[in-house]
């Protein structure tokens, strides 16, 4: 398969390069400031290239970039957090803030599909975005973290819209939660490694046709309450 990660520097996203050239796969992994972990991977399957999600890109831009022709699978996982916890909560939070995590967590996956929609369509691809379950309305039970939450939660409804729009094009979406996993992102005080995280997700979106257009799923298989 083409496979194209957004966000493949590290954590997660850096989990999922390693898992699918582990499964012969060519890759093309985006990073936005540094390369990261990428740049300790030598091999030819993978190429690395320059991605702002939250840029427009042209078609000349994708063929600039080598992006392939048609690609098979889209992971948006490319996100922040934004300020910490206790700068999230009632009293604290800013409308700079909330635009910002936004941008990057909700409208970045949106652009990017709309950008790379063409590729995956030809393939009769599949996309899948990386949100939490943090952005479950159904889950929420202590408040706070209004930009991690909002953003989160907007990108279900973006998934949910996506896969309605390309179904009658071949196109199958899928949102992921990723559990709550060992990253730089959690100060590495998850309950899962990224291994187990990426394995699960990876057969989620295997098993994507077991579960009805732009579901909210976790590692585990389990759906999401939204």
């Amino acid at each position: 398969m083409n496979i194209v990660i957004i966000g493949a520097n590290r954590g997660i996203g850096l989990g999922f390069v390693h898992y699918y050239l582990a499964q012969g796969h060519a890759l093309w992994a985006s990073h936005r400031q540094s390369v990261a972990g990428l740049a300790d991977i030598d091999l030819p399957q993978l190429q690395r290239f320059y991605w702002d999600s939250c840029e427009q890109h042209t078609e000349s831009d994708l063929t600039a970039l080598g992006l392939p022709e048609k690609i098979d699978l889209l992971i948006n996982n490319g996100g922040i957090y934004g300020p910490d916890s206790s700068g999230q909560d009632i009293d604290q939070i800013t409308s700079e803030a909330m635009q910002e995590v936004f941008m990057v967590d909700a409208v970045g996956p949106l652009m990017t599909s709309q950008a790379l929609r063409s590729r995956v369509i030809r393939a009769r691809g599949r996309i899948a975005n990386l949100s939490s379950k943090m952005g479950s309305s159904g889950d929420n039970s202590s408040g706070g973290n209004y930009a991690y939450r909002a953003a989160k939660a907007a990108l279900v409804i973006i998934g949910k819209s996506l896969a309605i729009d390309l179904s009658s094009q071949g196109v199958r979406v899928i949102t992921l939660h990723p559990g709550w996993v060992r990253t730089d992102m959690t100060h590495q005080s998850g309950l899962i490694d990224i291994e187990e995280s990426v394995r699960g997700m990876a057969q989620v979106i295997d098993q994507i046709s077991n579960y009805p257009p732009g579901a909210f799923v976790a590692f585990d298989g389990q759906k999401i309450p939204y």
